[in-house]
């Protein structure tokens, strides 16, 4: 039985470690890069940007914002992400994920994987 903890606790971390997640404020009148500026910047880590994945957007803020998607500088999406709605988006390698907001706003996003 203890082994079964000890398992299901090893694959609970796995599964931590496998995405990554992070919570951004939005100013008014803000745009931010979520991927591909490096250190320094106001960005999450898309550990899988050499390759095709998925970045989970979470409007967790009281205004709709825009999420924008741009490969080698061309805009490629722009999708409204209203308050409370979940977005899911296709990033092919080398895209960049980008926040605009005209109110005030917070958003968590996270990558994955695509398998």
């Amino acid at each position: 039985m203890k082994k079964i903890y000890f398992l299901l606790l090893v694959a609970a971390l796995a599964q931590s470690c496998i995405s990554q997640k992070s919570v951004f404020v939005l100013g008014p009148a803000q745009s931010m890069s979520i991927t591909g500026l490096g250190a320094g910047q106001d960005a999450a880590y898309n550990p899988y940007s050499d390759e095709n994945s998925l970045g989970v957007v979470d409007n967790i803020g009281k205004n709709s914002f825009v999420i924008r998607v741009q490969q080698e500088g061309e805009i490629v999406k722009r999708i409204l992400i209203d308050p409370d709605e979940r977005k899911e988006i296709q990033l092919l390698k080398g895209s960049k994920l980008y926040l605009d907001s005209e109110l005030p706003g917070k958003a968590k996003v996270k990558f994955e994987a695509i398998p």
